[in-house]
C-alpha cells in the first residue's frame, strides 16, 4: 500500500474543509450503490441458474422479486458495515449473505403458500440459493475492488505515538484492502488543541487513536466533535493485554463486559476440525492427482533430485514429523544452508530468504503459487499436521526458542493459517507470533472456514511469497 504522510501545513489539508464532507458522503454513497448492483447481479444469477432448469416462470418471479431482495440485504446490514470499519472483508459477510439469501427465497414461498400459487418448486429453491450465493458472493468482492480503484483513499488522521501507533502503522503498509492513507500524525492531542479546530483536523474523513493512555475527559469531546462534523472515530485499546485475543465483548443492557475464554478447545470443535481435515484432504488428493502427478514429473525433469522434499519439522508439543513437499531447490540446498544464513548469528529464531540462490526456477513458480506445499495434504490426512495452524517450523529453529514462543506448539501445524493470510513472509517474528497467537488462544471452525477463503486471495496476489 502507498502511504503517504502529508504535512499538516499543507494547502490541500488546509484547503479541505470546503469540500470533505461531500466527498467523504461521496465515496460511502458509492460503495453502497456498488454493493447493491453487486446484489442485483446475484439475483440476476440465481434467475438464470432456475431458467437453466427448464422453468422460465420461477425466473420471472425472482426478477420481480429483485426490489424485494435489496431491501432485505439493507435490513441484514449488508451496505452499511464497510462504512464504521477500517477494513471489511467480502469473506466476513458471507454468513450474512447466505441468510439473505435463504431468508428472500423462503419469504417468496410463504407469499406463494398464503396467496395459494405456486411458481418455485424444491430444485428451483436450490439452484436459485446456490446461483445467488456464487453471484453475490464474488460479484461483491469485485465491486470493492473496484471502489478502491474508483474512489480516493480515507484520509486519516493518526493521534499517538510509540509501538500502539505503529502498530496501526504497520496493519497500513501490510493490508491494502485498507483503502486509507496517513495523512497527519498528532503525538499527542489535548483539549485545548481540539477546541482550536486545527486544518489538519478539519481535513480529515478519520480519527485513529493510538495512544499508550487515554482519558474520558478526552475521549468525550473528540468523540463529540466527530459526531458533530460526521469524521469517523476508531480506538486502538492503550493495554492490549487487557483487550486481548481471547476477549470479547459483551453486554448487558448499556454496560459492555469483557469476556474472556479461559478454558480448553472443546471436544467437539476439535472433532469437527478433524473431520474437516481429513475429508478436505482426502478429496483434494483424489481430486488434484493428475496435477500432483504432472508436477512431481517437472520437478525430477528440470533439475537432479526427488521429486519430493522431505524434512523434520516441529508438530504438536515439539514432537517432530516428516513434514512433505514438493523440491523446490538444488538437490544440495541442506548442506549449502550454512551459506546464505547462519543460524547461530539469528537475532530470532526465524528467517526467510528473498531471492534464495538455491532455489530453482521451477521452483520459484511453485512457491509462488503455493503449489510445492500440495504434498502435505497427506500430512493433513494422517494427522501430523491440519489444514488450519500455525506454520510448522524446522526443529533446528524451534530449539532456538524462548519459552514465550513456545504457545504456537499447543495446536498442530496447518498447511494454512494466519501467518499466510496476514502478511506471509512480510511479517516480522513479533508480528507473526501475535497473529498466531490470537488464533491459537481461540481456535473454531469459523475460524478456520475463513481463514481458508482468505487463503485463496492470498495466493492469487502472491504478497509476501519466497
Amino acid at each position: 500500500m502507498d502511504l503517504r504522510v502529508e504535512s499538516s501545513a499543507g494547502a490541500d489539508v488546509a484547503a479541505a474543509p470546503a469540500t470533505r464532507p461531500r466527498a467523504r458522503f461521496s465515496r460511502d454513497a458509492r460503495r453502497r450503490r456498488l454493493l447493491a448492483a453487486a446484489d442485483a447481479f446475484g439475483v440476476l444469477v440465481g434467475a438464470a441458474a432456475v431458467a437453466a432448469e427448464g422453468d422460465v416462470g420461477s425466473a420471472l418471479t425472482l426478477m420481480a422479486a429483485l426490489p424485494g431482495f435489496l431491501l432485505l440485504a439493507k435490513i441484514c446490514g449488508l451496505y452499511d458495515l464497510d462504512h464504521a470499519s477500517l477494513r471489511h472483508l467480502t469473506v466476513d459477510e458471507l454468513p450474512r449473505i447466505v441468510l439473505w439469501a435463504l431468508v428472500g427465497l423462503w419469504s417468496i414461498t410463504l407469499i406463494e403458500t398464503v396467496f395459494d400459487f405456486h411458481v418455485l418448486g424444491d430444485d428451483d429453491r436450490i439452484a436459485a440459493t446456490l446461483g445467488l450465493i456464487g453471484g453475490v458472493a464474488p460479484a461483491r468482492a469485485f465491486v470493492r475492488r473496484l471502489w478502491r480503484r474508483l474512489t480516493p483513499r480515507e484520509r486519516v488522521v493518526l493521534v499517538g505515538e510509540g509501538p500502539l501507533a505503529g502498530s496501526i502503522r504497520r496493519k497500513l503498509e501490510l493490508f491494502a484492502d485498507v483503502h486509507a492513507e496517513i495523512v497527519h500524525v498528532a503525538p499527542g492531542l489535548s483539549l485545548s488543541e481540539l477546541e482550536a479546530q486545527p486544518a489538519w483536523l478539519r481535513g480529515a474523513d478519520r480519527i485513529v487513536v493510538a495512544e499508550s493512555s487515554i482519558s474520558e475527559e478526552l475521549l468525550a469531546p473528540l468523540l463529540a466533535l466527530c459526531r458533530r462534523d460526521q469524521l469517523k472515530l476508531s480506538l486502538l485499546p492503550p493495554m492490549r493485554t487487557i483487550f486481548g485475543t481471547a476477549a470479547r465483548l459483551e453486554r448487558i443492557a448499556d454496560a459492555p463486559v469483557l469476556e474472556y475464554r479461559t478454558w480448553d478447545v472443546s471436544r467437539t470443535t476439535l472433532l469437527g476440525k478433524r473431520a474437516l481435515d481429513v475429508t478436505v484432504s482426502a478429496v483434494l488428493l483424489v481430486a488434484l492427482l493428475p496435477l500432483l502427478l504432472a508436477i512431481a514429473l517437472a520437478v525430477r525433469l528440470t533439475s537432479r533430485g526427488p521429486a519430493l522434499f522431505v524434512q523434520l519439522r516441529a508438530g504438536r508439543g515439539g514432537r517432530p514429523f516428516r513434514m512433505l513437499k514438493f523440491r523446490t531447490m538444488r538437490g544440495d540446498a541442506e548442506e549449502r544452508l550454512a551459506e546464505v544464513v547462519d543460524l547461530d548469528a539469528l537475532e530470532e529464531p526465524v528467517f526467510k530468504l528473498v531471492g534464495d540462490p538455491r532455489t530453482t526456477r521451477l521452483g520459484r513458480f511453485l512457491r509462488r503459487w503455493s503449489l510445492d506445499e500440495l504434498p502435505q495434504l497427506w500430512n493433513v490426512l494422517v494427522g501430523d499436521m491440519s489444514l488450519v495452524g500455525p506454520r510448522p517450523e524446522q526443529l533446528s529453529l524451534v530449539e532456538r526458542y524462548r519459552p514465550e514462543h513456545r504457545f504456537r506448539l499447543a495446536i498442530k501445524p496447518g498447511m494454512t493459517g494466519p501467518m499466510q493470510v496476514f502478511g506471509r513472509g512480510d511479517l516480522t517474528f513479533a508480528e507473526r507470533l501475535a497473529v498466531e497467537r490470537d488464533y491459537v488462544e481461540d481456535p473454531t471452525l469459523g475460524r478456520d472456514l475463513r481463514i481458508l477463503l482468505l487463503t485463496l486471495s492470498a495466493v492469487l496476489r502472491g504478497d509476501g511469497a519466497y
